[in-house]
Protein backbone atom coordinates (compact mmCIF):
# COMPACT_ATOMS: atom_id res chain seq x y z
CA UNK A 1 0.00 0.00 0.00
CA UNK A 2 1.37 3.36 -0.92
CA UNK A 3 2.95 5.15 1.98
CA UNK A 4 1.62 9.15 2.05
CA UNK A 5 4.04 11.97 3.81
CA UNK A 6 1.90 13.68 6.11
CA UNK A 7 2.97 16.12 9.04
CA UNK A 8 1.98 15.94 12.47
CA UNK A 9 2.89 18.88 15.09
CA UNK A 10 5.64 19.93 12.87
CA UNK A 11 7.46 16.58 12.79
CA UNK A 12 7.43 14.86 9.39
CA UNK A 13 5.47 11.14 9.52
CA UNK A 14 4.12 8.83 7.00
CA UNK A 15 0.96 6.69 6.92
CA UNK A 16 -1.11 4.21 4.75
CA UNK A 17 -2.72 5.86 1.58
CA UNK A 18 -7.12 5.39 2.80
CA UNK A 19 -5.90 5.93 6.17
CA UNK A 20 -8.28 9.14 8.53
CA UNK A 21 -6.08 11.21 10.55
CA UNK A 22 -6.70 9.53 13.86
CA UNK A 23 -4.84 6.18 12.63
CA UNK A 24 -2.58 7.93 10.90
CA UNK A 25 -1.51 9.76 14.19
CA UNK A 26 -1.96 6.92 16.25
CA UNK A 27 0.20 4.67 14.32
CA UNK A 28 2.57 7.32 14.81
CA UNK A 29 2.95 7.01 19.00
CA UNK A 30 0.64 9.69 19.37
CA UNK A 31 -3.18 9.66 20.32
CA UNK A 32 -6.29 12.00 19.68
CA UNK A 33 -8.66 11.64 22.47
CA UNK A 34 -12.40 10.23 21.39
CA UNK A 35 -15.42 9.78 22.57
CA UNK A 36 -17.92 8.55 19.89
CA UNK A 37 -15.58 6.53 17.83
CA UNK A 38 -15.03 2.30 17.93
CA UNK A 39 -13.09 1.33 14.83
CA UNK A 40 -14.86 -0.17 12.45
CA UNK A 41 -18.38 -0.32 14.61
CA UNK A 42 -19.80 3.28 15.30
CA UNK A 43 -17.34 5.90 13.13
CA UNK A 44 -19.99 9.17 13.15
CA UNK A 45 -17.82 12.16 14.28
CA UNK A 46 -20.41 13.28 16.33
CA UNK A 47 -18.80 14.18 19.86
CA UNK A 48 -16.42 16.23 18.34
CA UNK A 49 -13.68 15.23 20.87
CA UNK A 50 -10.99 14.01 18.13
CA UNK A 51 -11.08 17.26 15.97
CA UNK A 52 -7.38 18.62 14.88
CA UNK A 53 -6.08 21.42 12.92
CA UNK A 54 -5.20 20.80 9.00
CA UNK A 55 -3.18 23.44 7.11
CA UNK A 56 -5.61 25.25 4.53
CA UNK A 57 -9.38 23.86 6.39
CA UNK A 58 -10.98 27.18 7.79
CA UNK A 59 -12.60 24.97 10.42
CA UNK A 60 -11.69 21.95 12.74
CA UNK A 61 -12.36 18.25 11.27
CA UNK A 62 -12.79 14.91 13.41
CA UNK A 63 -9.53 12.76 12.99
CA UNK A 64 -12.00 9.88 13.09
CA UNK A 65 -13.57 10.09 9.39
CA UNK A 66 -11.32 12.61 7.66
CA UNK A 67 -8.40 10.94 5.20
CA UNK A 68 -5.27 11.78 5.26
CA UNK A 69 -3.46 13.42 1.93
CA UNK A 70 -0.50 13.48 0.35
CA UNK A 71 1.50 16.56 1.79
CA UNK A 72 -1.43 16.98 4.79
CA UNK A 73 -0.16 19.28 7.64
CA UNK A 74 -1.75 17.82 10.94
CA UNK A 75 -1.91 19.98 14.21
CA UNK A 76 -3.20 18.02 17.33
CA UNK A 77 -2.60 19.77 20.14
CA UNK A 78 -2.87 23.48 20.23
CA UNK A 79 -4.68 25.97 22.02
CA UNK A 80 -7.58 26.61 19.62
CA UNK A 81 -8.40 22.41 19.77
CA UNK A 82 -8.24 22.29 23.45
CA UNK A 83 -10.29 25.56 23.64
CA UNK A 84 -12.82 23.49 21.22
CA UNK A 85 -12.82 20.05 22.85
CA UNK A 86 -13.46 21.56 26.29
CA UNK A 87 -16.46 23.55 24.64
CA UNK A 88 -17.57 19.98 23.89
CA UNK A 89 -17.63 17.97 26.99
CA UNK A 90 -19.27 21.17 29.09
CA UNK A 91 -22.07 20.88 25.74
CA UNK A 92 -22.58 17.05 26.60
CA UNK A 93 -22.42 18.17 30.26
CA UNK A 94 -25.61 20.49 30.10
CA UNK A 95 -27.98 17.17 29.92
CA UNK A 96 -25.73 14.52 31.58
CA UNK A 97 -26.56 13.26 35.32
CA UNK A 98 -23.76 14.37 37.06
CA UNK A 99 -24.16 12.09 40.22
CA UNK A 100 -20.49 10.64 39.66
CA UNK A 101 -20.39 9.82 43.05
CA UNK A 102 -22.79 7.04 42.98
CA UNK A 103 -21.96 6.33 39.50
CA UNK A 104 -21.10 2.35 38.77
CA UNK A 105 -18.60 3.82 36.64
CA UNK A 106 -17.14 6.24 38.75
CA UNK A 107 -13.11 6.28 37.82
CA UNK A 108 -13.89 4.17 34.83
CA UNK A 109 -16.04 6.87 33.01
CA UNK A 110 -14.49 7.76 29.48
CA UNK A 111 -15.97 11.11 29.85
CA UNK A 112 -15.43 11.77 33.69
CA UNK A 113 -11.72 11.15 32.49
CA UNK A 114 -12.21 13.68 29.29
CA UNK A 115 -13.21 16.34 31.77
CA UNK A 116 -10.57 15.94 33.59
CA UNK A 117 -7.73 16.13 31.05
CA UNK A 118 -9.22 19.36 29.51
CA UNK A 119 -10.02 21.24 32.96
CA UNK A 120 -13.81 21.40 32.85
CA UNK A 121 -14.18 22.89 36.24
CA UNK A 122 -17.44 24.12 35.84
CA UNK A 123 -19.52 21.10 34.80
CA UNK A 124 -23.06 23.31 34.89
CA UNK A 125 -21.79 26.07 32.51
CA UNK A 126 -24.98 25.58 30.81
CA UNK A 127 -27.37 24.83 33.07
CA UNK A 128 -30.84 25.09 31.61
CA UNK A 129 -33.79 22.32 30.57
CA UNK A 130 -33.22 18.73 30.95
CA UNK A 131 -35.67 15.75 29.70
CA UNK A 132 -36.65 13.42 32.27
CA UNK A 133 -35.85 9.40 32.23
CA UNK A 134 -36.96 6.70 34.25
CA UNK A 135 -34.34 3.99 34.95
CA UNK A 136 -35.68 0.48 32.07
CA UNK A 137 -35.06 -2.28 34.79
CA UNK A 138 -37.28 -4.56 32.77
CA UNK A 139 -34.48 -6.86 31.36
CA UNK A 140 -33.02 -9.87 33.84
CA UNK A 141 -29.70 -8.88 33.13
CA UNK A 142 -28.97 -4.83 32.79
CA UNK A 143 -30.46 -1.54 32.94
CA UNK A 144 -30.69 1.60 30.53
CA UNK A 145 -30.35 5.21 32.75
CA UNK A 146 -30.61 7.80 29.89
CA UNK A 147 -29.92 10.53 32.35
CA UNK A 148 -26.03 9.15 31.52
CA UNK A 149 -26.55 8.76 28.06
CA UNK A 150 -24.40 11.50 25.65
CA UNK A 151 -26.00 9.97 22.37
CA UNK A 152 -22.33 8.62 21.28
CA UNK A 153 -24.51 5.84 19.84
CA UNK A 154 -21.69 3.70 20.45
CA UNK A 155 -24.28 1.17 21.94
CA UNK A 156 -26.60 1.23 18.92
CA UNK A 157 -23.97 0.63 16.41
CA UNK A 158 -22.68 -2.61 18.48
CA UNK A 159 -25.94 -4.23 18.96
CA UNK A 160 -26.61 -3.87 15.31
CA UNK A 161 -23.76 -4.27 13.38
CA UNK A 162 -21.78 -6.80 15.72
CA UNK A 163 -24.86 -8.70 16.81
CA UNK A 164 -27.51 -8.26 14.27
CA UNK A 165 -30.05 -7.50 16.87
CA UNK A 166 -30.56 -3.96 16.47
CA UNK A 167 -33.46 -3.79 19.40
CA UNK A 168 -32.23 0.05 20.27
CA UNK A 169 -31.55 3.20 18.24
CA UNK A 170 -32.33 6.87 18.66
CA UNK A 171 -36.18 7.57 19.25
CA UNK A 172 -36.95 11.26 18.79
CA UNK A 173 -35.24 14.43 17.73
CA UNK A 174 -33.29 17.45 17.93
CA UNK A 175 -33.55 18.03 22.11
CA UNK A 176 -35.80 14.90 22.90
CA UNK A 177 -33.66 12.33 21.10
CA UNK A 178 -32.73 9.61 23.81
CA UNK A 179 -31.88 5.69 22.99
CA UNK A 180 -34.11 2.85 23.38
CA UNK A 181 -36.25 0.32 21.75
CA UNK A 182 -39.00 0.84 19.07
CA UNK A 183 -42.11 2.33 19.85
CA UNK A 184 -40.45 2.71 23.44
CA UNK A 185 -41.15 -0.40 23.85
CA UNK A 186 -39.12 -1.56 27.04
CA UNK A 187 -35.77 -3.35 26.42
CA UNK A 188 -37.33 -6.66 28.92
CA UNK A 189 -40.26 -6.87 26.26
CA UNK A 190 -37.72 -6.77 23.29
CA UNK A 191 -36.05 -9.63 21.41
CA UNK A 192 -32.75 -8.07 23.68
CA UNK A 193 -30.34 -11.72 23.84
CA UNK A 194 -28.98 -10.49 27.25
CA UNK A 195 -25.29 -10.60 25.93
CA UNK A 196 -24.47 -6.91 27.44
CA UNK A 197 -22.25 -6.31 24.41
CA UNK A 198 -23.90 -2.46 24.82
CA UNK A 199 -22.36 -2.33 27.92
CA UNK A 200 -18.53 -2.43 27.49
CA UNK A 201 -19.09 -0.43 24.75
CA UNK A 202 -20.84 2.95 26.62
CA UNK A 203 -18.35 5.27 27.45
CA UNK A 204 -20.61 6.01 30.67
CA UNK A 205 -22.78 4.89 33.42
CA UNK A 206 -25.73 4.95 31.27
CA UNK A 207 -25.77 0.83 30.65
CA UNK A 208 -24.84 -1.60 33.25
CA UNK A 209 -25.47 -5.19 34.86
CA UNK A 210 -28.32 -5.21 37.27
CA UNK A 211 -25.89 -5.58 40.55
CA UNK A 212 -26.64 -8.53 42.66
CA UNK A 213 -23.43 -8.19 44.93
CA UNK A 214 -26.14 -7.31 47.87
CA UNK A 215 -27.52 -10.77 47.70
CA UNK A 216 -24.47 -12.91 47.98
CA UNK A 217 -23.10 -10.60 50.63
CA UNK A 218 -26.63 -11.73 52.59
CA UNK A 219 -25.91 -15.07 51.51
CA UNK A 220 -22.58 -14.74 52.61
CA UNK A 221 -23.58 -13.81 56.26
CA UNK A 222 -26.34 -16.61 56.91
CA UNK A 223 -24.76 -19.33 58.64
CA UNK A 224 -27.83 -21.73 57.46
CA UNK A 225 -26.31 -22.09 53.79
CA UNK A 226 -23.59 -23.77 52.24
CA UNK A 227 -22.23 -20.78 49.68
CA UNK A 228 -20.03 -22.24 46.88
CA UNK A 229 -18.65 -20.27 43.39
CA UNK A 230 -17.95 -21.38 40.47
CA UNK A 231 -15.86 -19.24 38.37
CA UNK A 232 -15.52 -19.58 34.78
CA UNK A 233 -12.69 -20.15 32.19
CA UNK A 234 -12.26 -16.53 31.28
CA UNK A 235 -12.34 -14.89 34.35
CA UNK A 236 -9.20 -16.23 35.40
CA UNK A 237 -7.49 -13.77 32.45
CA UNK A 238 -9.64 -10.86 32.84
CA UNK A 239 -10.08 -10.43 36.56
CA UNK A 240 -6.59 -8.93 36.89
CA UNK A 241 -7.72 -5.61 34.56
CA UNK A 242 -9.68 -4.26 37.18
CA UNK A 243 -6.71 -4.18 39.55
CA UNK A 244 -4.39 -2.47 37.02
CA UNK A 245 -2.84 -5.52 35.75
CA UNK A 246 -1.81 -5.88 32.50
CA UNK A 247 -4.25 -6.90 29.75
CA UNK A 248 -4.60 -10.97 29.73
CA UNK A 249 -2.66 -12.11 33.04
CA UNK A 250 -3.79 -15.45 34.62
CA UNK A 251 -4.54 -14.42 38.16
CA UNK A 252 -6.54 -17.76 38.75
CA UNK A 253 -4.44 -18.34 41.85
CA UNK A 254 -5.06 -14.75 43.36
CA UNK A 255 -8.88 -14.96 42.36
CA UNK A 256 -9.37 -18.10 44.01
CA UNK A 257 -7.31 -16.54 46.96
CA UNK A 258 -9.65 -13.82 46.69
CA UNK A 259 -13.03 -15.84 46.67
CA UNK A 260 -12.16 -17.62 50.21
CA UNK A 261 -11.41 -14.53 51.65
CA UNK A 262 -14.72 -13.43 50.97
CA UNK A 263 -16.20 -15.92 52.65
CA UNK A 264 -17.63 -18.77 50.58
CA UNK A 265 -17.53 -22.12 52.15
CA UNK A 266 -16.06 -23.63 48.90
CA UNK A 267 -14.59 -22.36 45.85
CA UNK A 268 -14.94 -24.36 42.83
CA UNK A 269 -13.88 -23.93 39.07
CA UNK A 270 -16.68 -24.21 36.12
CA UNK A 271 -14.04 -25.77 34.18
CA UNK A 272 -15.03 -29.30 35.59
CA UNK A 273 -18.06 -28.37 34.16
CA UNK A 274 -16.67 -27.77 30.78
CA UNK A 275 -15.50 -31.46 30.92
CA UNK A 276 -18.87 -32.41 31.55
CA UNK A 277 -20.21 -30.65 29.10
CA UNK A 278 -18.04 -31.92 26.25
CA UNK A 279 -18.81 -35.68 27.71
CA UNK A 280 -22.38 -35.74 26.73
CA UNK A 281 -22.03 -33.80 23.71
CA UNK A 282 -19.30 -35.25 22.59
CA UNK A 283 -21.76 -38.53 23.33
CA UNK A 284 -24.38 -36.65 21.42
CA UNK A 285 -22.40 -35.50 18.42
CA UNK A 286 -20.98 -39.23 18.11
CA UNK A 287 -24.47 -40.93 18.22
CA UNK A 288 -25.59 -38.25 15.46
CA UNK A 289 -22.41 -39.33 13.50
CA UNK A 290 -23.68 -42.92 14.04
CA UNK A 291 -27.17 -42.27 13.01
CA UNK A 292 -26.74 -39.72 9.93
CA UNK A 293 -27.85 -36.23 11.93
CA UNK A 294 -29.46 -34.38 11.85
CA UNK A 295 -27.05 -32.19 11.22
CA UNK A 296 -25.51 -29.80 11.81
CA UNK A 297 -25.12 -30.32 15.99
CA UNK A 298 -25.26 -26.72 17.07
CA UNK A 299 -23.38 -25.60 20.73
CA UNK A 300 -25.39 -24.40 23.94
CA UNK A 301 -23.39 -23.01 25.67
CA UNK A 302 -23.50 -19.54 25.16
CA UNK A 303 -26.89 -18.44 26.66
CA UNK A 304 -27.27 -14.94 23.95
CA UNK A 305 -26.66 -18.01 21.47
CA UNK A 306 -29.79 -19.62 22.47
CA UNK A 307 -31.64 -16.49 22.91
CA UNK A 308 -31.44 -15.49 19.67
CA UNK A 309 -31.72 -18.73 18.46
CA UNK A 310 -35.06 -19.34 19.65
CA UNK A 311 -36.35 -15.98 18.80
CA UNK A 312 -34.65 -15.74 15.50
CA UNK A 313 -34.34 -18.96 13.88
CA UNK A 314 -36.63 -21.52 16.11
CA UNK A 315 -36.47 -23.97 13.45
CA UNK A 316 -32.92 -24.45 14.31
CA UNK A 317 -33.65 -25.98 17.87
CA UNK A 318 -33.86 -29.30 16.44
CA UNK A 319 -29.98 -29.02 15.89
CA UNK A 320 -29.44 -27.38 19.19
CA UNK A 321 -27.45 -29.49 21.42
CA UNK A 322 -29.42 -30.54 24.38
CA UNK A 323 -26.68 -30.47 26.96
CA UNK A 324 -26.92 -27.65 29.35
CA UNK A 325 -24.33 -24.92 29.85
CA UNK A 326 -21.20 -25.22 31.93
CA UNK A 327 -22.39 -23.19 34.22
CA UNK A 328 -25.74 -25.28 34.43
CA UNK A 329 -24.14 -28.29 34.97
CA UNK A 330 -21.79 -27.21 37.40
CA UNK A 331 -25.22 -26.11 39.51
CA UNK A 332 -27.21 -29.13 38.47
CA UNK A 333 -24.13 -31.42 39.96
CA UNK A 334 -23.46 -29.60 42.88
CA UNK A 335 -26.83 -29.72 44.02
CA UNK A 336 -27.51 -33.37 43.15
CA UNK A 337 -24.40 -35.62 43.12
CA UNK A 338 -21.88 -32.83 45.79
CA UNK A 339 -25.05 -32.27 47.89
CA UNK A 340 -25.77 -36.12 47.97
CA UNK A 341 -21.67 -36.93 48.79
CA UNK A 342 -22.37 -34.01 51.51
CA UNK A 343 -25.18 -35.02 53.08
CA UNK A 344 -26.76 -31.26 52.20
CA UNK A 345 -30.45 -30.87 51.47
CA UNK A 346 -30.18 -29.05 47.90
CA UNK A 347 -32.76 -26.20 49.09
CA UNK A 348 -29.33 -25.09 51.94
CA UNK A 349 -26.92 -25.14 49.12
CA UNK A 350 -26.32 -21.29 47.09
CA UNK A 351 -24.61 -21.73 44.07
CA UNK A 352 -22.91 -18.72 43.14
CA UNK A 353 -21.58 -18.09 39.56
CA UNK A 354 -19.08 -15.52 38.80
CA UNK A 355 -19.38 -15.39 35.15
CA UNK A 356 -18.12 -12.99 31.78
CA UNK A 357 -21.53 -12.57 30.45
CA UNK A 358 -24.64 -10.93 31.39
CA UNK A 359 -26.87 -13.31 29.45
CA UNK A 360 -25.91 -16.01 32.74
CA UNK A 361 -27.94 -13.54 34.69
CA UNK A 362 -31.49 -14.22 32.32
CA UNK A 363 -30.27 -18.06 31.69
CA UNK A 364 -30.90 -18.82 35.26
CA UNK A 365 -34.15 -17.79 35.19
CA UNK A 366 -34.87 -20.24 32.68
CA UNK A 367 -37.33 -23.16 32.48
CA UNK A 368 -35.82 -26.83 33.00
CA UNK A 369 -33.36 -25.81 34.45
CA UNK A 370 -33.69 -27.28 38.14
CA UNK A 371 -32.56 -30.59 38.66
CA UNK A 372 -32.43 -30.99 41.93
CA UNK A 373 -36.45 -29.24 42.30
CA UNK A 374 -34.60 -25.84 43.24
CA UNK A 375 -32.56 -23.50 40.37
CA UNK A 376 -29.08 -24.81 39.68
CA UNK A 377 -27.85 -21.37 40.08
CA UNK A 378 -28.83 -18.92 42.21
CA UNK A 379 -26.91 -16.02 41.86
CA UNK A 380 -24.82 -14.81 39.04
CA UNK A 381 -22.02 -12.52 39.34
CA UNK A 382 -20.13 -10.71 36.01
CA UNK A 383 -16.28 -10.03 36.51
CA UNK A 384 -16.93 -6.39 37.44
CA UNK A 385 -19.11 -7.29 39.98
CA UNK A 386 -16.54 -9.34 41.56
CA UNK A 387 -14.15 -6.98 41.34
CA UNK A 388 -16.29 -4.16 43.28
CA UNK A 389 -16.79 -7.50 45.93
CA UNK A 390 -12.82 -7.91 46.20
CA UNK A 391 -12.83 -3.91 46.21
CA UNK A 392 -15.31 -3.44 49.32
CA UNK A 393 -13.84 -6.30 51.28
CA UNK A 394 -10.49 -4.39 51.25
CA UNK A 395 -8.91 -7.06 49.62
CA UNK A 396 -5.16 -6.41 48.41
CA UNK A 397 -5.98 -8.15 45.12
CA UNK A 398 -2.10 -8.02 43.53
CA UNK A 399 -0.12 -8.29 46.74
CA UNK A 400 -2.31 -12.18 47.30
CA UNK A 401 -0.32 -15.46 47.54
CA UNK A 402 -1.88 -18.32 44.99
CA UNK A 403 -4.25 -20.88 46.35
CA UNK A 404 -6.09 -23.27 44.74
CA UNK A 405 -9.19 -24.68 43.57
CA UNK A 406 -10.97 -26.58 46.59
CA UNK A 407 -11.99 -30.58 44.96
CA UNK A 408 -13.76 -32.37 44.82
CA UNK A 409 -15.01 -30.13 41.62
CA UNK A 410 -11.52 -27.78 40.99
CA UNK A 411 -9.85 -29.79 39.19
CA UNK A 412 -10.10 -29.63 35.45
CA UNK A 413 -8.44 -30.87 32.02
CA UNK A 414 -6.79 -28.56 30.05
CA UNK A 415 -9.77 -28.90 27.43
CA UNK A 416 -11.99 -27.01 30.14
CA UNK A 417 -9.52 -23.73 30.40
CA UNK A 418 -9.98 -23.22 26.28
CA UNK A 419 -13.76 -22.86 26.25
CA UNK A 420 -13.31 -19.41 27.19
CA UNK A 421 -12.19 -18.47 23.45
CA UNK A 422 -14.07 -18.97 20.12
CA UNK A 423 -13.15 -22.25 19.09
CA UNK A 424 -12.48 -23.75 22.09
CA UNK A 425 -15.38 -26.04 22.49
CA UNK A 426 -15.32 -27.53 19.00
CA UNK A 427 -11.33 -27.95 19.81
CA UNK A 428 -12.36 -29.64 23.44
CA UNK A 429 -15.27 -31.57 21.78
CA UNK A 430 -12.74 -33.15 19.04
CA UNK A 431 -10.33 -34.25 21.09
CA UNK A 432 -13.04 -36.44 22.74
CA UNK A 433 -15.09 -36.94 20.20
CA UNK A 434 -12.25 -38.21 18.05
CA UNK A 435 -10.90 -40.45 20.52
CA UNK A 436 -13.94 -42.02 20.31
CA UNK A 437 -14.52 -41.97 16.74
CA UNK A 438 -11.03 -43.34 15.73
CA UNK A 439 -11.35 -46.22 19.33
CA UNK A 440 -7.99 -44.59 20.56
CA UNK A 441 -5.73 -41.73 21.76
CA UNK A 442 -5.84 -39.21 18.86
CA UNK A 443 -1.86 -38.89 18.19
CA UNK A 444 -2.16 -34.66 17.87
CA UNK A 445 -5.03 -33.29 20.09
CA UNK A 446 -4.06 -29.58 18.93
CA UNK A 447 -6.52 -28.05 16.43
CA UNK A 448 -5.00 -24.87 14.89
CA UNK A 449 -7.39 -24.21 12.46
CA UNK A 450 -10.07 -23.55 14.56
CA UNK A 451 -8.22 -21.37 16.85
CA UNK A 452 -7.86 -17.47 16.44
CA UNK A 453 -10.12 -14.24 16.43
CA UNK A 454 -10.99 -14.38 12.84
CA UNK A 455 -14.98 -14.00 13.05
CA UNK A 456 -16.08 -17.36 11.09
CA UNK A 457 -13.75 -20.65 11.00
CA UNK A 458 -14.01 -23.78 9.16
CA UNK A 459 -12.13 -27.20 9.20
CA UNK A 460 -12.38 -30.44 7.84
CA UNK A 461 -10.76 -33.38 9.63
CA UNK A 462 -10.37 -37.10 8.44
CA UNK A 463 -10.29 -39.79 11.38
CA UNK A 464 -10.32 -42.94 11.22
CA UNK A 465 -12.03 -42.82 7.49
CA UNK A 466 -14.79 -40.59 8.86
CA UNK A 467 -15.16 -36.78 7.58
CA UNK A 468 -15.88 -34.31 10.13
CA UNK A 469 -16.41 -30.67 8.71
CA UNK A 470 -16.67 -27.89 11.51
CA UNK A 471 -17.56 -24.03 11.80
CA UNK A 472 -16.88 -21.95 14.48
CA UNK A 473 -18.55 -18.61 14.09
CA UNK A 474 -18.72 -15.67 17.31
CA UNK A 475 -20.68 -12.41 17.47
CA UNK A 476 -24.29 -12.86 16.45
CA UNK A 477 -23.50 -11.04 12.97
CA UNK A 478 -20.89 -13.30 11.98
CA UNK A 479 -23.31 -16.13 13.10
CA UNK A 480 -26.24 -14.93 10.99
CA UNK A 481 -23.71 -15.17 7.97
CA UNK A 482 -23.18 -19.16 8.54
CA UNK A 483 -26.46 -19.63 9.35
CA UNK A 484 -27.73 -18.20 6.23
CA UNK A 485 -24.82 -19.68 4.02
CA UNK A 486 -26.25 -22.89 5.42
CA UNK A 487 -29.83 -23.23 5.12
CA UNK A 488 -28.63 -22.06 1.51
CA UNK A 489 -26.91 -24.80 1.07
CA UNK A 490 -24.05 -23.37 0.28
CA UNK A 491 -22.24 -25.69 2.51
CA UNK A 492 -22.60 -28.34 5.00
CA UNK A 493 -21.18 -29.05 8.41
CA UNK A 494 -21.00 -31.57 11.02
CA UNK A 495 -20.72 -29.45 14.02
CA UNK A 496 -20.87 -25.76 14.65
CA UNK A 497 -19.87 -23.73 17.31
CA UNK A 498 -21.54 -20.86 18.23
CA UNK A 499 -20.69 -17.73 21.06
CA UNK A 500 -22.68 -15.21 21.12
CA UNK A 501 -19.98 -12.64 22.14
CA UNK A 502 -17.07 -11.89 19.17
CA UNK A 503 -14.11 -13.74 20.62
CA UNK A 504 -15.90 -15.77 22.98
CA UNK A 505 -16.33 -15.52 26.54
CA UNK A 506 -13.38 -13.50 27.16
CA UNK A 507 -14.78 -10.74 25.37
CA UNK A 508 -18.45 -11.33 27.20
CA UNK A 509 -20.51 -8.57 27.90
CA UNK A 510 -19.66 -8.90 31.55
CA UNK A 511 -15.85 -8.30 31.53
CA UNK A 512 -14.14 -5.39 33.13
CA UNK A 513 -15.06 -2.53 30.47
CA UNK A 514 -11.69 -1.18 28.77
CA UNK A 515 -12.07 2.48 27.25
CA UNK A 516 -12.26 2.72 23.38
CA UNK A 517 -8.53 4.35 23.71
CA UNK A 518 -7.77 0.61 24.01
CA UNK A 519 -10.36 -1.48 22.43
CA UNK A 520 -9.75 0.29 19.02
CA UNK A 521 -6.41 -0.55 19.37
CA UNK A 522 -5.25 -3.52 21.17
CA UNK A 523 -7.01 -7.24 20.71
CA UNK A 524 -8.00 -7.94 24.21
CA UNK A 525 -9.46 -11.17 23.02
CA UNK A 526 -6.54 -12.39 21.52
CA UNK A 527 -4.42 -11.60 24.80
CA UNK A 528 -7.08 -12.90 26.37
CA UNK A 529 -7.32 -16.10 24.68
CA UNK A 530 -3.43 -16.53 24.67
CA UNK A 531 -3.28 -17.07 28.64
CA UNK A 532 -6.44 -19.63 28.82
CA UNK A 533 -3.99 -21.58 25.70
CA UNK A 534 -1.01 -20.77 27.77
CA UNK A 535 -2.61 -22.73 30.42
CA UNK A 536 -4.10 -25.67 28.44
CA UNK A 537 -0.77 -26.37 27.15
CA UNK A 538 0.97 -26.79 30.58
CA UNK A 539 -2.10 -29.21 31.87
CA UNK A 540 -0.72 -33.00 32.58
CA UNK A 541 -4.66 -33.75 31.23
CA UNK A 542 -6.06 -32.13 28.43
CA UNK A 543 -9.24 -34.32 27.28
CA UNK A 544 -12.10 -34.04 29.16
CA UNK A 545 -12.67 -37.87 29.20
CA UNK A 546 -9.24 -38.48 31.01
CA UNK A 547 -10.64 -36.71 34.12
CA UNK A 548 -10.51 -38.16 37.01
CA UNK A 549 -13.04 -36.61 38.82
CA UNK A 550 -15.22 -36.53 35.43
CA UNK A 551 -14.72 -40.40 35.61
CA UNK A 552 -15.86 -40.67 39.28
CA UNK A 553 -18.94 -39.02 39.14
CA UNK A 554 -20.06 -41.10 36.38
CA UNK A 555 -19.20 -44.91 38.12
CA UNK A 556 -20.36 -43.76 40.88
CA UNK A 557 -23.51 -41.64 39.85
CA UNK A 558 -24.25 -40.78 36.36
CA UNK A 559 -23.93 -44.11 34.96
CA UNK A 560 -22.65 -43.27 31.37
CA UNK A 561 -23.11 -39.84 29.36
CA UNK A 562 -25.89 -39.73 27.63
CA UNK A 563 -27.61 -41.82 30.56
CA UNK A 564 -31.50 -41.39 32.06
CA UNK A 565 -29.91 -39.69 34.83
CA UNK A 566 -27.08 -38.23 32.97
CA UNK A 567 -30.03 -36.27 30.58
CA UNK A 568 -32.13 -35.78 33.42
CA UNK A 569 -29.29 -33.68 35.47
CA UNK A 570 -27.16 -32.26 32.65
CA UNK A 571 -29.71 -31.32 29.66
CA UNK A 572 -32.29 -29.17 28.89
CA UNK A 573 -34.77 -28.50 26.67
CA UNK A 574 -35.74 -25.37 24.11
CA UNK A 575 -38.99 -23.03 22.68
CA UNK A 576 -39.49 -20.82 20.16
CA UNK A 577 -40.16 -17.23 21.10
CA UNK A 578 -41.58 -14.16 19.41
CA UNK A 579 -39.02 -11.80 18.36
CA UNK A 580 -40.81 -9.36 20.27
CA UNK A 581 -41.57 -10.69 23.56
CA UNK A 582 -39.25 -11.01 26.21
CA UNK A 583 -36.36 -13.52 25.89
CA UNK A 584 -34.72 -14.90 29.01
Amino acid sequence: MKELNITINGKAYTAPEGSTILDAVRRNNIDIPTLCYLKEINEIGACRICVVEVKGSRNLVTACVHPISEGMEIVTNSEKIFKSRKTSLELILSTHNKKCLSCVRNGNCELQKLCKDFDVENENLYEGENCQYEIDNSAPHMYRDNSKCILCKRCVAVCSKVQAVGVIGANDRGFNTHIGCAFEQELGSSACISCGQCIVACPTGALSEKDHTKEVWQVLADSTKHVVVQTAPSIRVTLGESFNMPIGTNVEGKMVAALRRLGFDQVFDTNVAADFTIMEEANEFVSRVQNDGPFPLLTSCSPGWINYCEAYHPELIPNLSSCKSPQQMFGALTKTWYAEKMNIDPKDICVVSIMPCTAKKAEVTREDEAAAGVPDVDVVLTTRELARMIDKAGIRFTELEDEIFDNPLGDATGAGYIFGATGGVTEAALRTAGEIIAGEPLAEIEFAEVRGMKGIKEATYEINGTTIKVAVASGITNAKHLIEKIQAGEDFYHFVEIMGCPGGCINGGGQPIQPASVRNFVNLSAKRAAALYAEDQERQIRRSNESPIVKEVYQEYLGEPGSERAHHILHTTYQARSQYSTVS
